[in-house]
């Protein structure tokens, strides 16, 4: 017995009966022989871990575009985030926690530079065909690896796409990860407010406060333990009636006072700008994609496509060095004067 059948074996006798064990995976689009280590939703965590488009989130917006501070969350620190709510989740349930990982670490890859600005711009430039979970999907199946994919497992590129607040993904993993990702926002952004110094503990409404808790790392805590106490035992992941309701009201809270803050976003007018006239220059200039993008208009892809795939794959700093590049003029130097 391999390594990787002794660890399916153990699942088998450990887990609950309502998680997804890695023998009863759907399986992969392009079959391919089995580690003898590590069972496939391990596979899939380490694929996802090693690829290009991960590496790019530590240099991708959360809520502050180009923050000035080191303390500030990025879309790899929340991706981690997410990672850590849900295992905790997952290890108390009995879930499997490769699974949960796998998604959790895969579930944001499709976003673009200046977080949700960036998303904006490009759903409404390509009439509405622009979501970033679809993204995500889209990345580990046909972009990443020149164009080869990652060829995951059914169940993490469902939970994967299935993680935005109306989805629902088909495991209890991929649906840890989904309620995992709106605690880690909520409640980090509020963090990064406060050090922002555009919220306050005491800004939060008392009775949000006295329902969730009196601090960020409180109110987490209540949540996960919340859900873990709710969902035990169920075919489903949840909070409670009261949690979910001040949580809700806590989330709309939050979009009024630092989601739309005209401090926090006085700057993603800009950066919409940025993101639309690059998208413009590069379906004028095609041929300055690079040439993995032009492979994929020779495939019949739709330009449109292509550039959203390339310039979705930026990073914060990188779209604003093509935007000076192509539109910011340099000073005519001559030697001697």
């Amino acid at each position: 017995m391999t390594i990787r059948e002794q660890i399916e074996q153990m699942e088998k006798e450990t887990l609950s009966p309502y998680a997804c064990l890695s023998v009863n995976s759907k399986g992969r689009d392009i079959d391919e022989p089995q580690c003898d280590i590590r069972p496939v939703f391990q596979r899939d965590r380490d694929r996802i871990l090693h690829s290009k488009s991960f590496r790019r989130l530590k240099n991708k917006t959360q809520v502050f575009l180009t923050p000035k501070g080191d303390h500030y969350r990025t879309r790899m620190s929340h991706t981690l985030e997410v990672s850590q709510n849900a295992r905790t989740i997952a290890k108390a349930l009995r879930l499997n926690e490769d699974l949960v990982e796998a998604i959790a670490l895969g579930h944001d890859l499709g976003h673009t530079p200046f977080g949700h600005a960036g998303e904006r711009v490009l759903n409404r430039l390509t009439d509405g065909k622009f979501r970033h979970n679809e993204q995500s999907v889209r990345i580990v199946e046909k972009l990443e690896k020149d164009g080869e994919g990652l060829n995951l497992t059914w169940e993490v590129r469902d939970g994967i796409i299935n993680h935005e607040m109306e989805l629902k993904a088909a495991t209890l993993e991929g649906r840890t990860v989904r309620i995992s990702d709106k605690i880690a926002y909520v409640n980090a952004d509020f963090d990064d407010g406060i050090r922002a110094q555009l919220l306050s503990e005491e800004d939060i409404p008392l009775a949000l406060r006295k329902e969730l808790g009196y601090s960020t790392k409180d109110r987490l805590d209540h949540m996960i333990h919340d859900i873990i106490i709710s969902s035990m035992g169920k075919d489903d992941i949840f909070m409670s009636k009261a949690t979910e309701e001040a949580f809700m009201e806590l989330r709309k809270w939050m979009f009024a006072n630092l989601y739309t803050n005209p401090i926090a976003k006085s700057e993603e007018v800009k950066a919409e700008a940025m993101i639309e006239r690059l998208y413009y220059y590069y379906m004028d200039h095609i041929d300055l994609l690079p040439e993995k993008m032009l492979k994929m208009l020779e495939n019949g892809e739709e330009k449109c496509r292509v550039v959203c795939d390339y310039i979705s794959g930026m990073t914060d700093q990188y779209a604003i060095m093509k935007f000076e590049e192509f539109y910011i003029p340099v000073a005519w130097q001559v030697d001697g004067y």
